[in-house]
C-alpha cells in the first residue's frame, strides 16, 4: 500500500504545486501506535514547493487525496505529519488478496551462495554449531522467499593439526576400537579422542615446565605436539597409512554429522572439503608469489604485508610448505565463484573471525579476482551457557545431540504433566513432543539479533508463555482446532470476504499485520536477520490471542462476520506456518 500512497502524494504535488516528482523521495511509514491512522506521510520536504507551513501543506494534500482516492477514509494532521486512515473495504480487499494468494513476480533474481556450518571433523556438533546452522539455513530460506536463487554450501574442515590430534590419540590409545564396537555415535567417538589428546598434552607441558622449561616453549616442544605435526606433514605428502586412518575416522564423523543435521532439519546443496580446496589455495598462493603479490622470507615462510591497511602480516604457507586456514579459504572462494558465479557469497561465521574475513577480502582484492566486493561476512555472537563459555578441547561444550535429547525429555515431561496429548496415539504424541522441543530450541536461538552474544537457557526456551516457540506453536494448533470445529459444524467459508462486512479495530490491525509479512521477509533478507521474522510472528500471535480472548468466532451470529473471522484465522495460521518455516521450525496442528 505504501507504493500506492506514494503515487497519491505525487499526484497531489503535481496537481496542486506543479512539482516534477520523478526524482522526489517520499517517506511513507506505518502510523505510530496511539495515533489515529494507518499510514503516515512526512510533509516537511514539501514546504519548499507549497511555500506554506507544514500543517497547511499537509491539509492541502489530505483534502486532495481524500476527495480523489476511494480507499482513503479520513486523514488527520499532527504538525508536519499527514496521517491517512484506510477504509474498511480497503482492508477487506487486502485480506481477499491473501486468500487468493496474489504474489508479486520477482524479476532478475540474484544468485546468492550461503556458506555455513563448516564443522571440524575432530568433534561432534555443539550448541555453537546449532546457532550457526540455524542462522545459515534460515537466512537461506529467507533470501529464497525474497525471490533469490540460493545455494547452500558447507565447507567441511577435514584436515589440519586439530584433525591430526584426534588421529594421534586414537593411534596411541584407541586399541583399534570403532564406534560400532563401543556403541558411541561416530563424531562423539572421535571427539573423545580430541579431548584425550588435550588432557595428555597438558600433562606433558606441565612436566616440561616443572623441569625448568618456559610454558610457551613447552607447548612447542611437547612430544605429542611434535608427533601431531609429523602426522600433518605425512598427510600432506600423501602417506598411505596416515591417509587410510584419516579417511576411516572422517567417515565415522560424517555418519554422526548426518544424524545431527537430519534431526535439526538442515541440508546442503553442495559440500566442499578443505582437503581439496587447500590445494587450490596453495596453487593460487604460488601464482601470487610469482606475481610479487606475496613474498617468501629467509625462513621460507610465504606471507603478505597488509599493515598499510591497518591489518597485519599474514602467513599463507609455513616454512615446511604446509598451509594455514587462510590458504584454503582463498582456494575455496575461487572454487565457489568459478563453479557457481554467485552475485554474493555470504559466510556465516562467528564474530571471533571478523579479522580473518577482513584479511580474506584484502587478499582477494590484491589478487584482482573481482571476488572481494562480492563476499559478505554474516558475523554472529557466541552462544554461552548460564555457567559461562564452552571449550571444545576441555570437553565442556554442550553436545548438539545431548541438548536435543534434553529438550525432548523436558517437553515430554511438560506434556505428561498437562495431560493435553494423552488421548493421542503414542507415535503421534512423540512427534508433537519432538516438534515442540526442537521448536523451543530453534526459536530461542533464532529470535536473537545475530550480532548479539546470547546465553542459552533450556527452561526459559520451552516456556509456553511469552516470546517462545511453544507459545507460537500452541496458537497455530489452537487456530487449526477452530477450523476443524468449523468443518464439523459444516460452516463453509470458501470464496472471498464480503466487502459489506463491518470490522472491529482489532480485526483491521490483524489484517494490516498480515499484509506486512512480505515486507518483513524482504527486510530480513536485506539485513540477514531471521530474528525480525521471529519477532513479527510473535507480535502477530499476541494480537491474535487477544482478539480470540475478546471476541467469539464460532458462536458469532452474523454470517458475514463469522466468514471474515474464519478467513482471518486461517490466514494467521498460514502466516505462522510460513514464517516459522523460514526459521526452520515445524508447527503442529494438534497440541
Amino acid at each position: 500500500m505504501e507504493k500506492n500512497i506514494v503515487k497519491y502524494i505525487k499526484d497531489a504535488l503535481e496537481t496542486i504545486y506543479s512539482v516534477d516528482t520523478t526524482k522526489l523521495n517520499i517517506s511513507v511509514e506505518k502510523t505510530r501506535e496511539g495515533i489515529d491512522g494507518d499510514f503516515t506521510v512526512v510533509v516537511f520536504p514539501f514546504v519548499k514547493f507549497s511555500k506554506k507551513k507544514p500543517e497547511d501543506t499537509a491539509k492541502d494534500l489530505g483534502v486532495y487525496i481524500k476527495s480523489r482516492f476511494e480507499d482513503i477514509a479520513a486523514y488527520n494532521i499532527i504538525k508536519g505529519f499527514l496521517n491517512l486512515k484506510m477504509t474498511q473495504e480497503y482492508w477487506i480487499n487486502r485480506l481477499n488478496d491473501l486468500i487468493t494468494d496474489k504474489k508479486e513476480v520477482i524479476t532478475n533474481p540474484k544468485t546468492l551462495m550461503v556458506e555455513f556450518s563448516s564443522p571440524n571433523t575432530n568433534k561432534p556438533l555443539h550448541l555453537g554449531h546449532i546457532r550457526n546452522n540455524l542462522l545459515g539455513d534460515s537466512v537461506s530460506k529467507i533470501l529464497n522467499a525474497a525471490g533469490n536463487n540460493v545455494i547452500k554450501v558447507n565447507l567441511i574442515n577435514d584436515r589440519g593439526i586439530h584433525i591430526c590430534k584426534s588421529m594421534l590419540a586414537w593411534m596411541k590409545w584407541g586399541e583399534n576400537k570403532t564406534p560400532e564396537d563401543t556403541g558411541i555415535k561416530g563424531d562423539k567417538f572421535v571427539g573423545d579422542f580430541y579431548v584425550l589428546f588435550d588432557q595428555k598434552y597438558k600433562e606433558q607441558i606441565k612436566m616440561l615446565v616443572e623441569n625448568g622449561m618456559k610454558e610457551d616453549e613447552a607447548k612447542e616442544q611437547a612430544e605429542l605436539m611434535q608427533d601431531a605435526r609429523e602426522i600433518l606433514k605425512k598427510w600432506e605428502s600423501g602417506d598411505p597409512e596416515i591417509r587410510k586412518i584419516w579417511e576411516m575416522m572422517n567417515t565415522w564423523v560424517y555418519q554422526g554429522f548426518d544424524i545431527t543435521y537430519n534431526r535439526l532439519g538442515i541440508s546442503f546443496d553442495k559440500l566442499y572439503y578443505e582437503s581439496n580446496t587447500y590445494l587450490s589455495g596453495k596453487d593460487i598462493v604460488k601464482r601470487g608469489l610469482n606475481d610479487k603479490i606475496f613474498v617468501r622470507d629467509e625462513d621460507n615462510y610465504v606471507w603478505i604485508d597488509l599493515t598499510d591497511e591497518g591489518l597485519d602480516r599474514k602467513i599463507l604457507l609455513r616454512s615446511d610448505g604446509t598451509t594455514v586456514y587462510m590458504t584454503q579459504d582463498i582456494g575455496t572462494a575461487f572454487q565457489m565463484f568459478e563453479e557457481f558465479n554467485p552475485d554474493k557469497l555470504i559466510y556465516v561465521v562467528g564474530n571471533e573471525q571478523n579479522y580473518h574475513f577482513k584479511v580474506l577480502k584484502s587478499i582477494l582484492n590484491k589478487l584482482q579476482s573481482g571476488y572481494s566486493e562480492r563476499i559478505e561476512h554474516l558475523s554472529y555472537g557466541m552462544v554461552e551457557l548460564p555457567e559461562g563459555k564452552m571449550k571444545s578441547r576441555e570437553g565442556t561444550v554442550v553436545d548438539a545431540d545431548d541438548l536435543m535429547d534434553e529438550m525432548i525429555s523436558t517437553a515430554r515431561k511438560i506434556s505428561e504433566e498437562s495431560g493435553k496429548a494423552n488421548d493421542l496415539p503414542e507415535n503421534e504424541k512423540e512427534e508433537i513432543i519432538r516438534m515442540i522441543a526442537l521448536g523451543a530450541l530453534k526459536y530461542y536461538i533464532i529470535k536473537v539479533d545475530p550480532k548479539k552474544q546470547m546465553t542459552f537457557n533450556t527452561k526459559e526456551s520451552i516456556d509456553f508463555n511469552g516470546n517462545t516457540g511453544p507459545f507460537i506453536q500452541y496458537t497455530h494448533a489452537r487456530i487449526c482446532s477452530i477450523l476443524r470445529k468449523a468443518e464439523k459444524m459444516k460452516i463453509k467459508f470458501n470464496g472471498k470476504v464480503s466487502d459489506e462486512t463491518s470490522l472491529l479495530d482489532c480485526e483491521v490491525e490483524l489484517v494490516a499485520a498480515l499484509t506486512e509479512y512480505n515486507n518483513i521477509v524482504s527486510d530480513a533478507a536485506k539485513k540477514l536477520d531471521p530474528g525480525m521474522i521471529a519477532n513479527y510472528i510473535y507480535n502477530l500471535v499476541k494480537a491474535y490471542n487477544q482478539f480470540y480472548h475478546d471476541h467469539s468466532i464460532l458462536k458469532e451470529k452474523d454470517s458475514k462476520i463469522l466468514q471474515f473471522r474464519l478467513h482471518l484465522s486461517q490466514q494467521v495460521a498460514n502466516t505462522i506456518k510460513s514464517g516459522m518455516g523460514l526459521l526452520v521450525i515445524e508447527v503442529p496442528e494438534v497440541m
